[in-house]
């Protein structure tokens, strides 16, 4: 497939996307650990988030591939130490989707973190059924992956 470049959008289209999908679970790891394992550690995501296969840190942004083929290039938007980490999709060889945002916010929980996944999109109309059809299969990799995040 090839890849196409999404419109940009600042991570006020967290709140203002067609598409809102929020998924939200607590771990016991604290807000500063689950942070680096979010923003620093990235070449470690595939270990813990489920739907990816390799991911690598860029000036500015990562890259990212998924087990269902999809590729991405991403740009930090947000990077707010034990509290939030927002990121836009670029680039991505999926069919359909025109703009894309992640927002993660991280709220301290007793001594552990409770952790909201924001994934915001905007695309074509298959593209957006898609999405809101899938919605239990990414609150189920939002669930493992918290789990397996939990776990070390």
């Amino acid at each position: 497939m090839a890849v196409r470049q999404l419109r940009p959008v600042d991570a006020g289209f967290a709140e203002s996307a067609p598409v809102r999908l929020v998924f939200s679970g607590e771990v016991s790891a604290p807000p500063g650990a689950v942070y680096r394992a979010l923003a620093e550690e990235t070449e470690a995501w595939p270990r813990w988030f489920t739907a990816a296969t390799a991911a690598r840190s860029t000036p500015g942004g990562r890259e990212v591939r998924l087990r269902m083929g999809g590729r991405f290039t991403e740009t930090v938007l947000v990077a707010e130490p034990d509290v939030r980490y927002t990121y836009r999709v670029d680039t991505s060889n999926m069919p359909g989707p025109l703009a894309g945002v992640e927002d993660w916010l991280l709220t301290p929980a007793g001594t552990g973190t409770r952790v909201s996944w924001t994934f915001a999109a905007d695309g074509s109309k298959p593209f957006l059924f898609f999405l809101r059809t899938f919605r239990p299969g990414l609150g189920r990799t939002f669930t493992v992956s918290m789990r397996r995040l939990d776990a070390g």
